[in-house]
């Protein structure tokens, strides 16, 4: 559990700093990539990857899941 909030604060931080430049503050970081680990892990299942417990993978399966969700979300928020 306390190995995931530390994995997901750091794919929230990472995605928000490589989509938009800045940090988004802990809590929203901390969401944002509990999220795209999820989103991640279930776009690699859809391709047929199998998923790791080692860090480094579920490290890059949760920020590129993270910067996924903002891309979604930037796009989401400029259609209205």
């Amino acid at each position: 559990m306390l190995g995931s909030i530390i994995i997901g604060a750091l794919a929230g931080y990472i995605a928000s700093k490589i989509r938009r430049g800045k940090s988004l503050g802990l809590l929203l970081n901390i969401l944002i990539g509990l999220i795209g680990g999820v989103l991640g892990g279930y776009l690699l299942q859809l391709l047929g990857i199998p998923g790791s417990t080692s860090l480094l993978p579920r490290l890059a399966t949760s920020t590129l899941g993270a910067i996924l969700l903002l891309v979604l979300a930037d796009f989401l928020s400029k259609r209205h």
